[in-house]
This record gives C-alpha cells, sequence and structure tokens, in this order.
C-alpha cells in the first residue's frame, strides 16, 4: 500500500512538473530531461509512468477533460438557469486554470502541439457540445433572444473563451484570467440578452469573478 501510494504521488509529481514546463515554454521546447530536473525524480522513475513525452501530454489533456467535466457535473446539480450554468461553467474551468499549471497546459497542447488520442475527445468538441446545450436551454428560458443561431454563437463563444486564456497566458499572469473572463462576458451579454434581463447576468459575471478571485486568493 505504502509502495503504491508513494508512486501515485510520484506520477502526480512528474505531471505537474511536465505541465508547468509545457504551459511556460511549450511541448517541443520541453525535454524529458528538463521534466526530470524540474520534478526532481530519477528517469527510471519517469519511464516507469511515462514511456514517451507524448504520454506525458496526454496524460494532461485527459486530466483537464475529467475536471472540466467535473465542473459541468456540479454546475448541472445545482439547478441554475442555462445562461447561468453556462457562465459558471467558464468561471469555474477559469478558475482551474489559475488554481494549477494543468489545465493551462491542457489548454495548450489541444490548440495543436499535441493530437488528441481517441476515446478522449478533442476539448473544443466538449466545450463546443456543452456550450450549444446551454445556449438552446437559454433561447428556451427567454434569457437569450430567440433568433441566435445557436451553432455559430456556440462557435464563437468557444473561440472567445480559448482567446482570452491564450492570449492572457501571453501577456499577462494567470490571475487576471478572472477578470478577462468578466470582461468577455460584459460584452457577449450586451449582444445575446434581452434588456430587461441584462442587469443580472451582469452582475453575475462581476459576482462570478469575485468568487473565483477569492478562492484562488486562499
Amino acid at each position: 500500500m505504502a509502495r503504491q501510494l508513494r508512486a501515485e504521488q510520484t506520477r502526480t509529481t512528474i505531471i505537474t512538473a511536465a505541465a508547468d514546463l509545457f504551459d511556460r515554454h511549450g511541448y517541443e521546447s520541453t525535454s524529458l530531461s528538463d521534466i526530470v530536473e524540474h520534478a526532481r525524480v530519477t528517469k527510471g522513475a519517469l519511464y516507469f509512468h511515462f514511456a514517451a513525452k507524448e504520454d506525458l501530454a496526454h496524460a494532461i489533456m485527459e486530466l483537464q477533460s475529467q475536471a472540466s467535466r467535473r465542473v459541468a457535473c456540479e454546475i448541472d446539480d445545482r439547478g441554475y438557469s442555462s445562461l447561468e450554468s453556462l457562465m459558471r461553467l467558464t468561471f469555474g474551468i477559469t478558475r482551474l486554470s489559475v488554481e494549477g499549471p494543468v489545465a493551462r497546459a491542457g489548454l495548450r497542447l489541444a490548440t495543436g502541439e499535441v493530437a488528441v488520442r481517441p476515446p478522449l475527445r478533442h476539448p473544443f468538441a466538449e466545450w463546443l457540445e456543452l456550450i450549444s446545450r446551454g445556449l438552446a436551454g437559454a433561447v428556451r428560458e427567454a434569457d437569450v433572444h430567440p433568433d441566435i443561431d445557436v451553432d455559430a454563437v456556440a462557435h464563437s463563444l468557444v473561440c472567445s473563451f480559448v482567446g482570452t486564456r491564450v492570449v492572457t497566458r501571453t501577456h499577462e499572469p494567470p490571475t487576471r484570467l478572472p477578470r478577462r473572463m468578466a470582461e468577455m462576458w460584459y460584452v457577449l451579454i450586451r449582444g445575446l440578452v434581452p434588456v430587461p434581463r441584462r442587469p443580472r447576468y451582469l452582475s453575475l459575471a462581476t459576482r462570478l469573478e469575485r468568487e473565483v478571485m477569492a478562492v484562488c486568493a486562499v
């Protein structure tokens, strides 16, 4: 039991170290030797868990996918409106990116540095599906204009969401992400939500930004 626990801890250490390097320097610019040094483990320990660098990248993307689905499931159980659930999903994934490197590295890897292996779905495909479902629900609940093209808006929202995170990664610290996410929603709400319902969701964007910042400051 103790040996198994140590093995799991070593695996987690290696993944975290690799994610940190992939996030800061990119997949191609990071070698296995860099990961071994950063994780402070032996090459033997690394190869015990991962046969190649690509296996490490895939493990990171799997963890990111699991975390995103977990956030989505937790929100679904709360009974929020469809639009509020959608906003909470984006801020929940943002929180993961602020808290640690795995979510940040997963996004960077997904933007073209490493191919996603089946049966794992590409995160952008997962997000498109979740956002399309949320927008369709928001239309039914009259929180979004009824004449929108759900597929087109979902695609634009995913692009805005991913783009906000990519640009912030390049120019700002991760702690700036919640502010940028709130700004993204201020723009989207003014274009998507009928005027009488805008104050509720504009206020929600501000509140969610503060909640994420408060959690990440602990």
